[in-house]
């Protein structure tokens, strides 16, 4: 048995660690456009598209990070990762460490993955029997 395969039984955690971080962070996202903390320079008008996506960001980044409704949040929030990335990001460039569109790439495909593995046993989900 190599140091990988021991390696493998830690792996469901592991799930439940790197969601809950990824869903803390793009919770942050949401807090920064709506609630100004972290302080940034956003400060969209309600109802506008990124008011809309700083709502998503705050309540299914939330959830994610929970762990709770982890399959249907996370297909919300990969959705709205595509949407973003197609909207705000590719029409400045092509490339996407150029138009500033890798972290909404990657937090696509990741909550993506969610949707097909689960939130973990570390999650709101697995105490309900639902990860």
């Amino acid at each position: 048995m190599n140091v990988f395969d021991r390696l493998s039984p830690y792996s469901p955690h592991i799930l439940s660690i790197v969601r809950i971080v990824a869903g803390l962070i793009f919770l942050a996202h949401g807090t920064a456009k709506l609630l100004g903390f972290p302080a940034s320079d956003m400060n969209p008008p309600a109802g506008s598209l990124p008011w809309i996506a700083g709502v998503i960001e705050l309540v299914f980044g939330a959830l994610i990070a929970i762990g709770l409704f982890t399959r249907p949040a996370a297909f919300v929030a990969s959705g709205m990762c595509a949407f973003a990335y197609f909207i705000a990001h590719a029409p400045q460039n092509f490339f996407p460490v150029l138009n500033g569109g890798d972290a909404a790439i990657l937090y696509c495909f990741f909550f993506l993955y969610l949707v097909f593995a689960g939130a973990g046993p570390l999650s709101l989900d697995a105490t309900r029997g639902k990860a």
